[in-house]
């Protein structure tokens, strides 16, 4: 579908429901059914150009939060409010965690796909847009059953998390001062907002450290983890900025020279089952 269609049918659709629902007050006769386009305005708490100018199609990019309240006018279900955000290509502030519009921009795909040791990509709300097989073996329940898995809910809420970090309130400290650096490019975004607004409630120690507003660069340095298969790991931890776009980050971690096994090991190990497997 071409953004021109997706607009036409954006249009169609809130037409459609705008004129299904009855008015809260309808004395007198009227010329339209449903409701008019300055009453769903109001009850969204809009112009009315928007409304007029979404239902023609027109080549605007109103914001998420204007899309919000709109759905909210318009009384929406769950199946609704999910349709007429993909229409408008835009996130729903409503479900921060719900699966992202991004994708990995290629150099970072690329570079994750090529690389043996734990990689993966972060987007502003640092969704996991993209991990090799050795970052999903490491971070144990991180990608189970999740169309979006994000970093910051699993340090936080996740039982697996809390057995497989070390030291786990001090790593949750150090994580969201790593992702507070992150934040200010993304106050615009409510769906940044919108994971630090979840957060802020459902983890007591989030909103803790949140409000002690303490600040670090992803920096590299060593990263030990208590694998419930492999047992002790360490990593150097590795940051790329500005790989293509200065919002995303790449991580890798390179097994450290501590002694202590790797997930490098099962890597190689599923690379030569692999080969044995290629005719």
């Amino acid at each position: 579908m071409n953004d021109e269609e997706q607009r036409r049918q954006l249009g169609a659709f809130v037409r459609a429901r705008r004129e299904s629902m009855t008015p809260a007050l309808a004395g007198g006769r009227r010329r339209t059914p449903g409701l008019r386009r300055e009453e769903l305005a109001e009850r969204a708490g809009i112009g009315a150009t928007w409304v007029t100018w979404i239902e023609q199609g027109r080549a605007v990019r109103p914001s998420a939060t204007t899309f919000a309240r709109l759905a909210d006018a318009l009384n929406l279900g769950p199946a609704e409010r999910t349709y007429l955000f993909t229409l408008a290509a835009r996130h729903d502030p409503a479900d921060p965690f719900g699966r992202s519009a991004q994708r990995a921009p290629d150099a970072i795909a690329a570079i994750v796909a090529a690389l043996a040791c734990p990689a993966y990509g972060l987007d502003p709300a640092w969704d996991v847009v993209v991990a090799n097989a050795a970052a999903q073996r490491l971070f144990v329940g991180l990608f189970d059953h999740d169309a979006a898995p994000n970093l910051l809910r699993y340090v936080f809420t996740h039982p697996a998390a809390r057995a497989l970090l070390p030291d786990w309130e001090g790593r949750c400290a150090r994580v969201l001062a790593e992702f507070r650096r992150d934040y200010g490019r993304g106050l615009h975004d409510p769906r940044v907002r919108g994971v630090v607004d979840w957060l802020t409630r459902e983890s007591p120690l989030f909103a803790t450290l949140w409000a002690r507003q303490g600040v670090l660069g992803r920096e590299g340095g060593q990263r030990r983890f208590d694998h419930p298969a492999q047992g002790p790991l360490a990593f150097d931890q590795h940051v790329l900025a500005d790989v293509a776009r200065g919002d995303f980050r790449l991580i890798a971690l390179v097994p450290a020279d501590t002694g202590l096994p790797s997930l490098s090991e099962l890597a190689s190990a599923d690379a030569k089952t692999a080969a044995r497997g290629q005719p």
